[in-house]
């Protein structure tokens, strides 16, 4: 059985979600999203899994002074199973969806800031909620996380979350595909000039793991956009071309992640059946670690 994955990826400012009215807006959006793009995307088709992505920090916008954008997040954070949490787990519920809405400010039990990731199943269950392992700084004012995630869509494959600049970082991709993941979601929201090299980095963390890329950025009047779908090979299947607001919709198949693992890149570079067993390990000790050939295998 073929392995279909319908995406809506939106590239779209920032917006709050901090009362009913805020939520019934996120909604009513979202709805005309998924009406526009037929029934792969509509809620008659209640038996394709359909994921739905929004850029970094969506429903917890900050401007101005590093002051003013650190009162503003002290204000949104919630903790994981706050309201905003909750809402967002009634919309994925009541849309028939895979949410990813991007990132939220969380309060962590610590007190401390977080940037987290959810992912909410169609329903309505969060299944998934990735802290950002490396906050851009000084700018960003996020504690960083400390472990990765990856979640399964029943029938589809295995999906992993990397936010925005983690993906500067290749172990945090490579740990990923090392657990399985197939697709990796990469919600965004760049304002600087650097998009250029993060188009790069998206495609090279494709082709070194031989993943789908979904990075998804804001777009004005903040950020950037050039929002992209990126296939195993790193071949780029969707593009936005700019920063105003929009949708790409694509339809992955995970077994291309299958079949290039198994023939290689371009049908000769087989990355994940490189090291023979007999192979030395390779130490690493940037990591007080090694690269042990007998561990060199995607886990699945």
């Amino acid at each position: 059985m073929t392995r279909f994955l319908p995406v809506l990826a939106i590239q779209a400012p920032a917006q709050s979600m901090r009362d009913a009215d805020d939520t019934a807006r996120f909604e009513q959006q979202l709805q005309v999203h998924l009406s526009d793009f037929g029934p792969n995307f509509g809620p008659e088709d209640k038996d394709t899994p359909r994921l739905v992505v929004y850029p970094e920090m969506h429903c917890c916008p900050s401007a101005g002074t590093p002051e003013q954008r650190q009162a503003q997040l002290e204000a949104a954070a919630e903790p994981i199973d706050g309201p905003r949490m909750r809402a967002l787990g009634d919309i994925a519920r009541r849309q028939g969806i895979w949410l990813q809405p991007g990132s939220l400010c969380e309060r962590g039990a610590d007190g401390h800031l977080y940037n987290t990731a959810p992912v909410f199943s169609p329903a309505g269950e969060c299944v998934a909620a990735y802290r950002k392992c490396f906050p851009w700084r000084p700018f960003e004012p996020y504690r960083p996380g400390s472990q990765f995630s990856v979640f399964e869509i029943p029938g589809v494959g295995r999906i992993g979350l990397a936010i925005c600049y983690d993906i500067w970082f290749p172990e945090v991709c490579r740990q990923l595909a090392w657990l399985g993941a197939e697709v990796i979601i990469n919600p965004v929201a760049t304002t600087t000039s650097d998009r250029a090299q993060e188009q790069v980095l998206i495609r090279a963390n494709a082709i070194f793991n031989q993943v789908f890329m979904v990075s998804v950025n804001a777009s004005t009047p903040a950020g950037v956009g050039e929002s992209a779908i990126i296939d195993p090979e790193g071949r780029v299947r969707a593009q936005l071309p700019g920063a105003t607001a929009g949708t790409l919709t694509d339809v992955l198949n995970l077994d291309e992640v299958s079949r290039v693992r198994r023939f290689g890149t371009a049908g000769l570079n087989r990355l994940w059946s490189q090291s023979r067993e007999d192979d030395p390990a390779l130490e690493l000790p940037m990591y007080e670690g090694r690269l042990d050939p007998r561990r060199w295998r995607e886990r699945g």
